[in-house]
């Protein structure tokens, strides 16, 4: 029985699937629709992350390390840019090493 996946996947899962015996359809997408589909693929990856056991949870951040690099590839963001940005971003608000939960925030 055909399922329909319609989604970016990883360059070797149409020749895994055939490996199997089976048999699949693939497209190669536009540069604006690969675009697209990694920010589709990169919150896809963030949720199996976020719902992950904790033995699962290596391969999980794994895929979305993946797709977050094609994401700066396909953008020519280069990578130490973001690592001197989060590094920016940590002096100026901070990490989450305090475990800080919000409760409110405004006048009473």
């Amino acid at each position: 029985m055909r399922k329909v996946y319609n989604k970016l996947v990883r360059d070797r899962i149409p020749e895994i699937i055939q490996a199997t015996g089976q048999r699949c359809a693939v497209e190669v997408m536009s540069k604006e629709e690969f675009h697209q589909a990694l920010r589709a693929k990169l919150m896809e990856e963030a949720q199996e992350a976020s719902a992950a056991a904790s033995t699962e949870l290596v391969a999980e951040l794994a895929d979305l390390c993946e797709v977050m690099n094609a994401l700066m590839a396909a953008h020519n963001i280069d990578h130490e840019a973001v690592l001197a940005e989060q590094k920016r971003r940590q002096t100026e608000r901070g990490g989450f090493s305090r475990r800080i939960r919000l409760l409110w925030s405004g006048a009473d």
